[in-house]
């Protein structure tokens, strides 16, 4: 009896002893720097100049009553041949263990995004294993490691907040893309379509570049006030994993439209007005179902033919037309937008064409699904053809609402 009473308690003591395995190498969040950002420039003696921008995780949490002495963010610059040994050469420096288990976002210079062995790079990120595939890749105008400094959020002093809550905004309203390491990794391997980053900057433009309306690039939206100068607008163009321009918010949102992965998020849009040249008119776009694109080869020439179909809400009307309840006004102004829309994306293919020598589009997914095997498709050469195809866009827009009050009064009765 003693003998199994003795077992039960050796029992319990090998179960309770596996029950503490978990907690040998945990470690106290005080004892961590945690990187928000990584930021990426060409150095002058090394490869590679790195800045991490540290967040302080005590840093307005309830045990420090909301406050306190420590500033809220730590930044430190030095140069590296890689992107896995800066982790350990940091510690020289910094007191705390350095990770990246919350780190988001990778801040490349433009001047280094253009750089033949950029890709080089790029690929240490996947000998790391703590770097996520859903990192955001960020292009700046100015060197990174300048914009990491310059970026001063007022409403939001935690970096890592701030830089959730702006890119997920810009995403949702279609003013950046989606661009995640994952996809620049894709993309580059696949070698059939153009990628596209994420456009920011802290600098500002010196003319005054509002009247140009979504044609415009981070930095060129002229702001007056009290508020952080970092603007993100615009997309950055890759071929082959290197920077090779970069569009406009208005091209950024065509391409989104025109993209048959995935669609295209509601977009707030202005145009000119018609009817009367000194008005423009806001609407809200969104796609109700994907665009529907057909690709026929004949004779050795190709040919896309796409239906895009927008459902659109009319949200101003300065020149008082009346759009929900004049039929007729109603129908010139879709006639209007259709020829508006096909034309922009037409001028839009042709650039990419001519100037990027390939497409943002995803339509090479499309041209995959016309030939039997992987040699076949390879031998068609996909990139080559598309700078010499035939392209035929065609928009189909269905009108929803015209504001909250659609019907307006005339005018003229207004200011008698």
């Amino acid at each position: 009896m003693k003998k199994q009473k003795h077992l039960t308690k050796m029992i319990c003591l090998i179960i309770l002893l596996f029950s503490l395995g978990g907690c040998w190498d945990k470690k106290e969040i005080e004892r961590n720097a945690y990187v928000i950002a990584i930021g990426l420039d060409k150095g002058e003696k090394a490869r590679l100049k790195i800045t991490y921008l540290i967040a302080n995780p005590e840093f307005g949490t309830i045990q420090q009553g909301g406050s306190t002495n420590e500033p809220p963010v730590e930044i430190i610059s030095f140069e590296t041949d890689d992107l896995v040994s800066p982790l350990y050469k940091a510690n020289t420096v910094i007191a705390k263990e350095i990770s990246y288990n919350l780190m988001k976002n990778i801040i490349v210079s433009e001047k280094l995004a253009k750089d033949k062995d950029f890709i080089r790079w790029m690929y240490d990120t996947t000998k790391e294993k703590d770097i996520r595939r859903d990192t955001f890749l960020i292009i700046t105008k100015e060197d990174a490691s300048k914009f990491i400094i310059e970026n001063e959020p007022k409403l939001e002093t935690r970096p890592n907040k701030y830089f959730d809550f702006i890119i997920k905004c810009g995403i949702e309203t279609a003013n950046i893309p989606d661009s995640t390491l994952h996809r620049y990794l894709r993309i580059t391997e696949a070698d059939a379509d153009l990628f596209l980053g994420i456009y920011a900057t802290t600098e500002q433009a010196d003319e005054n570049q509002n009247h140009k309306g979504d044609e415009i690039f981070a930095g060129q939206l002229s702001t007056t006030g009290k508020t952080n100068k970092t603007q993100f607008l615009g997309s950055t163009v890759f071929n082959e994993g290197r920077m090779i321009g970069k569009l406009t918010a208005e091209e950024t949102r065509i391409s989104l439209l025109l993209n048959v992965a995935e669609k295209a998020p509601p977009m707030l849009i202005t145009f000119p007005d018609p009817f009367k040249e000194e008005y423009r008119i806001a609407a809200k776009i969104s796609q109700l179902k994907g665009s529907k694109v057909d690709l026929t080869t004949k004779n050795g020439a190709s040919k896309i033919d796409v239906t895009l179909p927008i459902h659109m809400d009319v949200l101003t009307d300065h020149a008082i037309e009346n759009y929900a309840q004049n039929t007729q006004k109603r129908n010139e102004l879709k006639n209007y937008l259709e020829d508006r829309f096909k034309n922009k994306m037409m001028e839009f293919v042709s650039k990419t064409q001519e100037e990027f020598k390939a497409e943002p589009f995803g339509w090479s997914l499309i041209a995959r699904k016309k030939f039997s095997s992987i040699s076949e498709y390879k031998r068609f050469n996909w990139m080559e053809a598309y700078q010499i195809m035939e392209v035929n866009i065609s928009v189909n827009i269905t009108f929803g609402d015209f504001g909250r009050q659609s019907r307006l009064p005339k005018i003229e009765k207004i200011r008698d």
